[in-house]
């Protein structure tokens, strides 16, 4: 069975990596390992993969791969838009990283203005849903798109994305 270590205390993360793992590479014991991101509480543009990363690299410990998933706000220059993008980076014992991502999507702009002014998008977005801690539940992804797609599925996307070298290794000579 392997063994997979998430960087996070988020059991909707921990649900969406168990759920890819077995289905691509078998049984998986998924724990969930508290860690730092090394980035802000609401990263922005390159801080995000970083904190993906860094989440991985702190989370392996002695399991058989460390995975660390970090969403947050990235600027495309030419829409003049921020969207939201969830990174997972999957490191495993011999040092070999992979990243991925899930599908981004555009919060209304009263979300994107407190953010800029400060506050996280889990609490602007916990305030207007109206749920507390709403990223551990169906997440912004969840109420925005009136649960057709939740935070568990878009986690999935992301691990999946990341999971591809390791499903393929003969075309990413790994």
């Amino acid at each position: 069975m392997l063994r997979v270590h998430v960087g996070s205390q988020n059991r909707v993360k921990a649900q969406a990596v168990q759920n890819v793992f077995t289905r691509a590479l078998g049984p998986t014991e998924v724990k969930l390992i508290a860690v730092e991101s090394g980035v802000s509480a609401q990263p922005l543009n390159d801080e995000t993969v970083r904190g993906a990363c860094e989440r991985a690299r702190r989370a392996l410990l002695d399991a058989d791969f460390g995975v660390g998933i970090e969403a947050g706000l990235i600027w495309n220059e030419t829409l003049k838009l921020y969207f939201d993008v969830q990174f997972c980076a999957i490191l495993d014992r011999d040092g070999r990283l992979t990243v991925g991502h899930g599908s981004g999507f555009v919060y209304p702009p009263k979300v994107i203005e407190r953010v800029l002014a400060g506050q996280t998008v889990g609490e602007v977005m916990s305030e207007i849903a109206r749920v507390e801690r709403l990223g551990h539940k169906e997440g912004a992804i969840g109420f925005l798109s009136k649960n057709l797609l939740t935070r568990e599925k878009l986690t999935e996307q992301a691990v999946l994305m990341a999971l591809l070298p390791r499903l393929r290794p003969e075309l990413y000579a790994l």
